[in-house]
């Protein structure tokens, strides 16, 4: 099913949360006094990072043991098993999500977990707890922290380089840097990384896509309108949006024949976990970390991220709650770390680190596991002026309705201050429905 069907089931599948109980999916008591099988949806244990944390957090609630679904969060199983009265008793999904599900009943409020086990939130980056607070509620304990920054092919822009603070120099700098070949493009001077990165445009712009309550949405704010043309601008004075996703869809994204090793791209805007992928693909191409600004000079870095949240009616919250607190403490980031960076050495590859959501974890990585190369250092002072969207009771709702206003604009459907008073309109409607009599 698609984007827009996960969507309309939402609602329909969470009316009948209320009316189906509360239950265990796969849940093992063990028997009277036995140990607990905790169960999970959205959680793999693929790497050193994933592994060394997943078992310091089962040896936090042993003899009980935690049982990864080594699979990415799907909406659709999890509205299913909740409507249905067996929830997993563990949740990992994008922060983003968890205000539509928290508003629905369908997952627990840590404040009790939180005195429970004196779990001290303080050490996590403020950006990252009020993705995951709804209504002045705790619903989920933070995990990676994506920083975006500007990335700068040096082999292609050269010493004359690139800024995002000044628009008008930015487009033309852009066009100068796009080069077509027998009528095709060959390279993309500026990825302005849209649809996905439009509320970074906006706040760099001075705008914000919501109201910081997350209740009222300003998608038809002119500024917004203003980013989007500018941006859309971009892409149209590189080819077009066909000709540029296109071109763009051909990358080696992931190999040694990316974008920067390749010469296809000038610069974009991209979340940081990128520098590892460059750092693993592509060591010897010289790449330059510089902060995305908006038009009045200042760093501008949109965070986004997963969190460990808890499902109402889950067969064993106390233990749960005893995991995800190991999951995300700092002692568990750095030993997760150095464990990375020890598998890394041993390979003979570098490490760039790992950015996640804890302050206390970043400090010590970044001071005695990893020596932050210049451009993790500009990672690491962006991150301090992180910014997220709040938390809302109709966050997929209002997610779709400026990205398929921004995709409408790129298609040539409809001009920006259409599309986004259109946005609007929906946007406003969903948030309205979700937050009747709250």
């Amino acid at each position: 099913m698609g984007d827009r069907g996960v969507r309309r089931g939402i609602v329909a599948v969470l009316v009948a949360v209320l009316a189906a109980g509360c239950g265990g999916v796969g849940g093992d008591d063990g028997g009277a006094g036995g140990a607990v099988t905790l169960t999970m949806m959205g959680f793999g244990t693929g790497d050193e990072i994933a592994r060394t944390r997943f078992d310091a957090a089962n040896a936090r609630i042993a003899p009980g043991t935690a049982v990864a679904s080594e699979g990415s969060f799907d909406a659709q199983q999890f509205l299913s098993a909740v409507a249905s009265g067996t929830p997993p008793d563990l949740v990992y999904m994008e922060r983003r999500l968890l205000g539509t599900y928290a508003a629905k009943g369908a997952l627990l409020p840590l404040r009790d977990c939180v005195a429970r086990e004196r779990i001290d939130v303080a050490q996590f980056r403020p950006a990252a707890l009020a993705e995951a607070t709804l209504r002045g509620e705790l619903y989920g304990l933070p995990d990676f922290y994506n920083n975006r920054v500007l990335m700068i092919n040096d082999a292609v822009v050269g010493e004359a380089g690139l800024a995002t603070d000044d628009w008008d120099a930015l487009a033309k700098r852009a066009e100068e840097l796009t080069v077509t070949e027998a009528g095709k493009l060959s390279r993309i001077g500026f990825d302005p990384k849209i649809p996905e990165f439009l509320p970074m445009w906006a706040r760099a712009n001075g705008a914000e896509l919501v109201s910081a309550d997350g209740r009222t949405a300003r998608l038809d704010d002119p500024r917004v309108a203003e980013a989007l043309e500018f941006t859309a601008g971009l892409i149209r004075a590189q080819g077009g949006w066909a000709a540029f996703k296109s071109f763009r869809d051909t990358f080696d994204f992931f190999g040694a024949r990316n974008q920067f090793a390749s010469g296809q791209l000038g610069a974009f805007v991209m979340e940081d976990f990128y520098l590892n992928v460059l750092a693993e693909n592509s060591p010897d191409t010289a790449v330059t970390v510089a902060p995305f600004r908006g038009r009045d000079g200042k760093p501008v870095d949109w965070i986004t991220g997963n969190a460990w949240a808890i499902p109402k009616g889950g067969p064993h919250p106390e233990e749960a709650c005893r995991w995800i607190a190991t999951m995300t403490d700092s002692e568990t980031w750095i030993a997760a770390a150095r464990a990375r960076a020890k598998v890394r050495a041993d390979a003979g590859k570098p490490y760039a680190g790992t950015f996640t959501g804890n302050v206390r974890a970043d400090e010590v990585i970044f001071r005695d596991v990893v020596q932050p190369s210049a451009a993790v250092r500009t990672v690491l002072e962006t991150q301090e002026t992180g910014f997220s969207l709040p938390a809302m009771a109709a966050g997929e709702e209002f997610k779709a309705a400026w990205q398929d206003a921004v995709n409408r604009v790129l298609d040539g459907r409809q001009s920006p201050a259409e599309a986004l008073a259109q946005a609007q309109r929906q946007a406003q409607a969903a948030l309205d429905e979700a937050n009747r009599g709250s």
